[in-house]
Formats: structure tokens, C-alpha cells, sequence
């Protein structure tokens, strides 16, 4: 039977909650914490060493940490494009604001840089972090599928190479790989043939005069909804493998991303609503008022929760800039606060509203659910064998709290 483990992404080390929610997670006796160099710029592995510094020896000692390298974002990328961190044919380019790449000297840097942040000389262990974003460049420049699955397995096994050294080295216990591709259908463009890994690892570990390999673990997608990654998952049970599910409440279908759990209404989103409204009826703030006006009239058009967060910093944040700007600075800090609170109990009614349009599309799943989405759904992971830690992202106490009492 499965069990938890707390997820680090879009945890900080800045957010006190989150600080908080983290200590007591691992206090009540959460096994394991998942990370990457890139969540929260660092900011994740920089959380973890704060709270661990707060935790007795005996829990420290018992607590397994996995962490995930192969994104350059951020500051990493700013790094980079001043002094390149690889070399140019090593990485790929997915967007302005996102590089990838897994090699063996990247992975050295970035393995340091993680050490460093934790404050720890080892992790249990250390993942290549979705190496599929190579076959999303070789699909798109039109490269031949057998070529492109062989240059694959050429830079997994360089990968293997450079963590096998880390193993003999002492700064990681294992490794695996962290891949989405492998919760996808065999015939899919993207597919990572997993069944190959074994041997790479095992030719990886003889290159270097290793009597056995060390490669341990696995993680994948797997959720009520997208179960297709249960076929990787047993596989890699009867090979010895450990298996992490992530995504467990943040579910795609037919194309469109859901949030598989359900909000009580926010109860003082009305008054927080009509409080600002009530200030922005001077006519040097009616944008404001328009705006504000507006997004209340959509608020039960985002199916999920995500959408609405890209939407906040690509068009709302810009727009109530645009908006205040030419207030008066004594008068706008005041007004910053009100807009404040309406921003964060509107996303709380959006998450209530997104949640009904959800569990109506997804009904045919949850019929036989009688408690909440996210209720049913975690206990349907609970109850796989093929999987050992089930990912989740805890940010708030209440949420460490509702997930321990799951378990009981």
C-alpha cells in the first residue's frame, strides 16, 4: 500500500506558511520530501534545509529527500546565458524562458548547487528531471522516431554514467528518472520506452567497473483520471524499482487540465468584492472599477484553478498596474491592500467555481464518490500496490493535516 509524500514545487523558503507547513509534515512523520534545483529558483531545497534545521536528529535521519535536476530557469538561466553552464549541443531550447538539458557536467553543477541549498552532504536520491524534453525539439525539427530514440538513450546513458559517479562519490545514495512521458500510450510521439532503462543503468554501472547499478526509482503521473501510467508502474514494482506518482489532484483529459478537489464557498468574498468597488467610484479609478466589475462576471468561466493563475499575472497584474499608476502614492498603498485582499479571495471563489464545473465533466469518474473530489481521488492511489509515495503538495497545515488524516 502507498503512502504520502510532501511536494516541494511552488514551495518557498519566503513563505512562513509554507515553512510551517513543511516542519509539521515531517514532524508527524511524512517519509520522504520531493524537490528539483528549479522549484521556486531554489527556493524549495533552501525550505527544506530551513526546516531541517528545526527537526531532532533521530527524524532527520529517518527522512528520505529526492531531488530532480535538467530545467534552466530562472536564475539559472540568466547564469547561463552570460557564461553557458554546458555546452550548446547538450541543451535544448524549449522556450525564451526555459532551457533543458541533462548532462552529465550539468548535472554535476547543478547536484553541488542542490547539496549546497539543503545544507547536506547526500540525498537519498537524484533524478533526471523530464529528459522527454529532447524528444519534443527532435519531433518538432522532424528528426526520423528511431534516430531520435537512440540519441535518447545515448544521453540517458551519459546521464547514468555521471550519477553512477556520484554514487561511488557518496553525494547521492541512487537515481532515477522523472519523466511524464512514461505515463503515456506506447504509440504516442513522446513515449519513453522504459523497459530499456534497466539496461542502460546496468551497462552504465559495468563502464565504470560497478558490480551492480544504482538505479532505484521512477516517477510519473498517475491520478484517477489519467491512469495510464499504472502499466510503468507495475512494470517497474516487479523490476525492484521504487515508484513516485505525482500530479495526484491535477488531472488533463481530452486536452483540458483539471483540479481534482473541491473549496467551500469563501464566504467573505462579497464584502471584499463590494469594499473595493465602493473605493474605486472616484472617477480617477473607474478602469479600476471596470476591471474589477469584469472579473467578477467571469469568475465561473476558468475550468481550472491554473488557468486562472496565468491569466492573473498575464493580464490582470499588468491591467490594475496600468490602473494606479497615476494615483496619488500616499493614497495607493491603502488601495493596495483592499485590492489584495479581493485578489486572494477572488481566487478562492474561482477555485469554488472551477471546482463545480469539474466534477460535472468528470462525472462519469466520480459517481460512486460520496465525499470530496480530492477525497476519492487520493484514496483510489492509496489503494495501488504498484506505487510507493503518492506526491503531494501540502502548503498550508490544514492541507498536512486533511492529507495525515487521510492516511489514518
Amino acid at each position: 500500500m502507498s503512502t504520502f509524500a510532501f511536494g516541494t514545487y511552488r514551495i518557498s523558503d519566503e513563505n512562513l506558511l509554507h515553512i510551517e507547513a513543511l516542519k509539521e509534515a515531517i514532524e508527524a512523520g511524512i517519509p520522504l520530501i520531493d524537490t528539483a534545483t528549479n522549484y521556486s529558483d531554489g527556493g524549495a531545497e533552501r525550505a527544506i534545509a530551513k526546516v531541517m534545521a528545526q527537526i531532532e536528529d533521530p527524524i532527520r535521519d529517518k527522512l528520505k529527500i529526492v531531488s530532480k535536476y535538467g530545467y534552466i530557469q530562472g536564475s539559472r538561466l540568466q547564469e547561463h546565458l552570460k557564461t553557458p553552464l554546458v555546452a550548446s549541443k547538450d541543451v535544448v531550447t524549449f522556450s525564451p524562458t526555459c532551457y533543458h538539458s541533462i548532462s552529465s557536467e550539468f548535472m554535476q553543477k547543478e547536484l553541488t548547487q542542490t547539496l549546497k541549498r539543503l545544507q547536506l552532504n547526500s540525498i537519498e536520491s537524484y533524478l533526471i528531471h523530464n529528459p522527454e524534453y529532447y524528444l519534443y525539439d527532435a519531433i518538432a525539427n522532424k528528426i526520423e522516431p528511431e534516430t531520435m530514440l537512440k540519441e535518447m538513450f545515448e544521453r540517458i546513458y551519459e546521464a547514468f554514467v555521471g550519477l553512477e559517479k556520484e554514487v561511488a562519490e557518496g553525494r547521492i545514495k541512487s537515481y532515477g528518472i522523472s519523466s511524464n512521458s512514461f505515463a503515456k500510450p506506447e504509440d504516442a510521439a513522446d513515449f519513453l520506452p522504459y523497459q530499456s532503462l534497466l539496461e542502460l543503468a546496468q551497462k552504465a554501472a559495468d563502464t565504470l567497473g560497478h558490480k551492480k547499478h544504482s538505479f532505484t526509482t521512477l516517477q510519473l503521473p498517475i491520478n484517477i483520471i489519467e491512469q495510464e501510467g499504472l502499466a510503468c508502474a507495475k512494470w517497474a514494482k516487479e523490476a525492484g524499482l521504487t515508484v513516485l506518482s505525482n500530479r495526484p489532484l491535477n488531472a488533463t483529459k481530452d486536452g483540458l487540465m483539471y483540479r481534482l478537489a473541491e473549496y467551500e464557498e469563501p464566504r467573505y468574498y462579497f464584502h471584499t468584492l463590494n469594499e473595493l468597488l465602493e473605493i474605486c467610484e472616484a472617477k480617477e479609478l473607474k478602469p479600476l472599477y471596470n476591471l474589477v466589475e469584469q472579473m467578477d462576471m467571469n469568475r465561473h468561466k476558468f475550468g481550472f484553478i491554473g488557468d486562472y493563475d496565468t491569466f492573473l499575472l498575464s493580464e490582470i497584474v499588468p491591467h490594475i498596474k496600468e490602473a494606479i499608476e497615476k494615483i496619488d502614492p500616499a493614497v495607493r498603498d491603502t488601495l493596495l491592500e483592499y485590492i489584495e485582499r479581493f485578489l486572494n479571495a477572488y481566487r478562492e471563489m474561482v477555485a469554488y467555481e472551477s471546482a463545480k464545473l469539474t466534477k460535472t465533466a468528470l462525472k462519469e469518474h466520480f459517481r460512486d464518490c460520496d465525499k470530496k473530489m480530492q477525497i476519492c481521488a487520493l484514496k483510489f492511489l492509496l489503494q495501488q500496490d504498484v506505487i510507493d509515495y503518492i506526491i503531494v503538495g501540502m502548503r498550508k497545515p490544514s492541507y498536512v493535516q486533511e492529507i495525515l488524516a487521510l492516511k489514518k
